[in-house]
């Protein structure tokens, strides 16, 4: 199964020998500490220097941090380790996958409403440029799940579409442009996501198909990408329960809904026998529940190489995983055969990396070079064009555009509440959040002549309200009643902009409040338009308006875009690539 002469290492007899070397010349400790991915919680050198001498750790996945941050952190890790590092980035959106000021290029659900690959080759053309220039030479991108059930909290925007066929075709072209700066795409998250609706990182959460319908989907995107040299694949804590059963038709309960990550049937009889895939395998990280809920973790590191994985995906606590890890192969869960070949893969990777040909120094370019290749202006022209290209106008039962001052003077802006668990108001408080989507458009729409105002809704006035005034306030809002015309004397049009996720729910949480804008009950008394900016799914809470737009994430320059082509400047274009309409005939009322 293991060949690093053929595809995706393609390596020459030198090289090869200095893989076998490596690994004759390294001691047990050292080979148990390649196995391991660390995620580094400090970019300060005694710590950084610590984790090399300690562990001997054979790759890293860092905290996000700005790119002249992380080169230096980069440098420091490659400069004082025995054997070079793989260094992995995030870039599923673009270059700010790997620094904080790359460049986001677009979710990818927003590239596939494009309707237009390119894109994709774009995206990954400028992640790679970006991720290359900070010393990065491995990525946990592109996911390549297929969205099949809407409900998904996962990927609604994580993935290119529910179409196969779409996936493959965009994710070879993301993995085209990312190798052409030298960067190993790692695919996720075998062997599928999209088809449950639950969260591994909070619950387990299945690929229920069956196996003919698992080899005409996900089967036929992976195998795709390994017939082009897909140098790594990053394992889910996914269950395949019905792949389990075609290769052991008596499996248990437990061998049926195991995770991937910990499953032999799944990483080594259908991904290297069946499928043939020859390069790396990584976990997903190790602190989602779907893994730690499946076997105590002491038993669950080595079981997870002994799977087939060949790198394992974060510490917990480094000397417990470290002594675990070891004990696994002190008592022949990993078996000497199973290490070496594990081994090979990793140092296969860094060889054809060519990470083995370069001096410790010279592994990174000049800082300077290298931060000069960070947030260009000409690396987010592809980002203006994905937005124009794919806002999608997904449902258009009214034919209200081009709105106009003339026609719609008086505007009210509600904002849909969702749950985000605390996300909010974290990016609030570290300055990450910036105007919102609801205040860009009230600038951009006042800007035009529009009369507009942001509603407030009761609940967030009683919100402000003495304690004891607040509990009569609220129990008033459930009860409370109101003419229509309040609305229709003072508005011509509402927009409701709902700008919810990411996170585990997605779905609007409506207020208690009875005859209020917070429900866009009004459809049928007046105008109305619904705009979700990040999840493309909202549709099945919002069944009953007529007018209903997908942007896919809440970037100004998107906001600005959507202005436009609703004042009748430019053209709704884009193409849903998922199902908007989430499989529900009240949705297309």
């Amino acid at each position: 199964m293991l060949n690093l002469k053929s595809k995706p290492y393609n390596l020459d007899e030198q090289s090869i020998q200095w893989v076998k070397d490596t690994i004759a010349n390294m001691t047990i400790e050292e080979k148990i500490g390649q196995l391991f991915v660390n995620m580094g919680a400090s970019r300060d050198e005694q710590y950084l220097k610590g984790v090399l001498n300690n562990y001997h750790i054979g790759a890293v996945r860092y905290n996000p941090g700005k790119a002249e941050d992380v080169y230096d952190q980069n440098k420091i890790l490659q400069e004082n380790s025995k054997i070079p590092l793989l260094i992995a980035a995030n870039t599923e959106n673009g270059g700010n996958g790997a620094c904080t000021d790359g460049t986001y290029v677009g979710s990818q659900v927003k590239i596939g409403a494009t309707n237009d690959p390119k894109y994709a080759y774009e995206m990954g053309r400028v992640s790679g440029v970006e991720a290359a220039a900070i010393g990065c030479n491995w990525s946990f991108a592109p996911v390549v799940d297929i969205n099949r059930n809407w409900r998904n909290p996962i990927i609604s925007s994580r993935c290119y579409s529910s179409s196969a066929e779409q996936v493959l075709e965009f994710s070879l072209e993301y993995m085209r442009g990312i190798m052409e700066s030298g960067i190993m795409p790692a695919a996720k998250h075998f062997p599928g996501d999209g088809i449950d609706e639950r969260d591994q990182h909070l619950s387990f959460a299945p690929n229920w198909l069956s196996v003919d319908e698992w080899d005409a989907t996900f089967g036929k995107v992976y195998g795709g990408l390994i017939d082009a040299g897909l140098p790594s694949i990053m394992a889910g804590h996914i269950a395949l329960p019905e792949y389990v059963r075609y290769f052991n038709p008596e499996a248990t309960i437990e061998e049926l809904t195991m995770p991937a990550t910990l499953s032999k049937y799944i990483l080594t009889d259908l991904l290297r026998k069946k499928m043939g895939f020859n390069g790396v395998i990584v976990t997903d990280a190790s602190h989602m529940v779907a893994m730690t809920s499946a076997m105590k973790r002491s038993e669950m590191l080595p079981t997870a190489i002994a799977a087939g994985s060949d790198l394992f995906l974060f510490f917990n606590d480094p000397d417990e995983d470290f002594k675990w890890m070891m004990d696994g192969y002190k008592n022949g869960i990993i078996t000497d055969e199973r290490l070496e070949e594990a081994l090979t893969r990793i140092l296969g990777l860094k060889a054809a990396l060519g990470l083995h040909k370069k001096a410790k120094t010279e592994i990174l370019q000049p800082k300077e070079e290298a931060m000069a290749k960070i947030g260009l202006e000409e690396n987010k022209i592809p980002a203006l064009e994905i937005a124009d290209k794919a806002i999608t106008l997904v449902k258009n039962k009214e034919d209200i555009f081009p709105i106009s001052p003339e026609n719609q003077k008086r505007v009210l802006l509600v904002e849909p509440k969702g749950h985000d668990g605390g996300f909010g108001k974290l990016m609030a408080m570290m300055g990450g959040k910036g105007k919102n989507a609801i205040e860009l458009m009230k600038e951009l729409l006042e800007a035009e002549g529009f009369v507009v105002e942001i509603y407030e809704s009761p609940m967030e006035k009683a919100m402000k309200l003495p304690p004891e005034e607040m509990m009569k306030s609220m129990m008033d809002i459930y009860s409370g009643k109101r003419p229509i015309s309040e609305l229709t004397s003072k508005y011509d049009l509402i927009i409701n902009i709902a700008d919810i996720g990411p996170g585990t729910d997605q779905r609007i949480q409506w207020p208690m409040s009875k005859g209020t804008p917070d429900i866009p009950f009004y459809v049928n008394e007046i105008p109305t338009i619904f705009v979700s900016v990040q999840c493309p799914f909202h549709l099945a809470d919002v069944p009953q308006v007529k007018t209903y737009i997908n942007t896919y994430d809440n970037k100004e320059y998107t906001i600005k875009a959507l202005v436009e082509k609703m004042l009748g400047r430019s053209e709704f274009v884009g193409v849903s690539s998922v199902d908007a309409y989430c499989g529900l005939l009240d949705t297309q009322y």
